[in-house]
């Protein structure tokens, strides 16, 4: 572990020892002065040039709001595991359509609390800035009902609280955040920089997501609090139109280098290595987001052409919702299509037929199916190198 000298600075900020004998960190106010070189430069506009057509697909998509959910719950899934939740996008999907699994109740909680946090946020921007009230009901809508709890959902810290190895104390921790006398200051001068719009939204996201966790504002959750506030952010500065960019999936793919750039901009001011990782980051999800939406709905589209020569208007809306969740059970496609039970069933027989859907586990009052095609889609791990 690095040692820092009390009162020592760094551009970042600076550690300045408690009268209890730690060291916390201060984290100087946004935005920092920037060298913009020419690797830089282009990192930016590379990841500016992919957002954008990600953004222009999206507006453009027949039916981006199939898209959404499943996408919205695969950032839960990715984000969720980087703090240690097991559960996959399959058994998330699964629960979500019905069935019955044996994986840890509280694992899925977690994970369907994220896709709640997000949605809420989502709402909430229609009347709502990015604010410091916005980001305690992200946080109660996290925090409430899961291991966890205890950290007070929705509230702010009211005592010190520190990163380090399990069991370790505040003279052993990795990293300090502010203490919480202080952190209101942090916060507030964090919010007004939500609200400073002359940086390109990019860097201003970048930036946003660092101070966020060097504030480390709650006991607890704010790993994930601060992935949801990414999205967030790009929507409030008008760059996405729908929540299609996620980064979680590629923060969970790179953990060591993602943990190890927001340190060094702690400890050396290294803001050029953080940008470029982040912008990265946000090029490759671009990427990965434009090809998992082109495929699912190439894929959707071979179907309909198989279903509309069946003549089953009720199997075409199958479809539909096959596309925001690739399980399905006869109980829920009875519910969310309004028909009878024996219309469903008789619809959901023509996609077994058709091989579209196949039947799963072995349930046998409400049998789950699932468009495997389209679950392998969602499923495939993210790409990190340029296409």
């Amino acid at each position: 572990m690095k040692r820092h000298t009390a009162n020592a600075p760094t551009a970042s900020g600076r550690w300045i020892k408690t009268l209890k004998g730690y060291r916390a960190f201060h984290p100087d106010p946004l935005p920092p002065k920037l060298n913009w070189t020419p690797k830089l430069v282009r990192a930016l506009s590379d990841a500016d040039q992919l957002l954008g057509r990600l953004a222009g697909e999206g507006r453009r998509l027949p039916n981006p709001h199939l898209l959404i959910r499943p996408f919205v719950q695969r950032e839960a899934v990715f984000s969720s595991r980087i703090e240690g939740t097991q559960s996959t996008l399959g058994e998330l999907l699964a629960s979500d359509a019905g069935a019955v699994l044996a994986r840890s109740p509280e694992d899925l909680r977690e994970v369907g609390n994220y896709v709640l946090a997000l949605e809420h946020g989502i709402a909430l921007l229609k009347t709502l800035p990015l604010s410091i009230r916005l980001v305690r009901e992200l946080h109660e809508k996290l925090m409430t009902g899961v291991r966890g709890d205890h950290a007070t959902p929705g509230e702010l810290r009211r005592s010190q609280n520190w990163i380090g190895p399990p069991g370790s104390t505040l003279t052993q921790a990795t990293y300090v955040p502010p203490p919480h006398e202080e952190m209101l200051d942090y916060l507030g001068a964090w919010e007004k920089f939500l609200h400073d719009e002359t940086l390109p939204p990019l860097v201003q996201t970048a930036l946003m997501h660092y101070q966020f966790e060097a504030i480390h504002p709650f006991l607890d959750g704010n790993g994930r609090v601060g992935r949801l506030l990414i999205t967030l952010l790009l929507m409030q500065r008008g760059v996405l139109p729908l929540p299609l960019l996620y980064l979680s999936a590629f923060f969970e793919a790179t953990r060591r280098d993602y943990y190890e750039n927001l340190r060094a901009v702690t400890e050396r001011s290294a803001w050029e290595d953080w940008l470029l990782y982040f912008f990265n980051g946000v090029a490759r999800q671009s990427e990965d987001a434009l090809s998992r939406a082109e495929r699912i709905n190439q894929q959707l589209d071979q179907w309909r052409k198989r279903v509309s020569h069946t003549g089953s208007g009720v199997a075409l809306r199958l479809l539909d919702l096959l596309g925001t969740n690739p399980f399905i059970t006869m109980r829920k496609a009875e519910a969310q299509l309004g028909v009878a039970y024996n219309t469903a069933a008789t619809a959901l027989g023509r996609l077994v037929r058709l091989r579209i859907v196949k039947q799963v586990g072995d349930a046998r009052r409400d049998r789950v199916f699932c468009a495997q095609a389209l679950l392998d889609i969602l499923e495939e791990p993210p790409r990190l190198r340029p296409e």
